[in-house]
């Protein structure tokens, strides 16, 4: 199971390089690879560090941008980003 996780998430960081999904979102410069000190800790049990949660927490505006977008809400709404923004103290978005 775990091995399926990290293909995923080389699979997405793999999908950011080839694909620039950079958008701006209310002139605030939305770029999802700023979350990739996450991937870690999304696709396993490893606590989130603090680089993880300052980036998700820079990119809270954009976190329903993402989850519109069909390449990222897979990730965004995976139950290891809930936990991730949960111990990072940001909440869910609710979209």
């Amino acid at each position: 199971m775990k091995k399926v996780y990290v293909v995923c998430a080389m699979v997405l960081v793999l999908l950011l390089l080839l694909v620039d999904l950079s958008f701006k979102v209310d002139a605030f410069n939305c770029n999802p690879v700023e979350l990739s000190p996450c991937l870690q800790a999304i696709t396993s049990n490893v606590p989130p560090s603090t680089t993880c949660c300052q980036k998700l927490k820079e990119q809270k505006p954009c976190l329903c941008g993402y989850i519109q977008n069909p390449n990222l809400k897979q990730y965004v709404l995976s139950p290891g980003a809930r936990r991730v923004s949960l111990s990072c103290g940001v909440p869910y978005p609710t979209c």
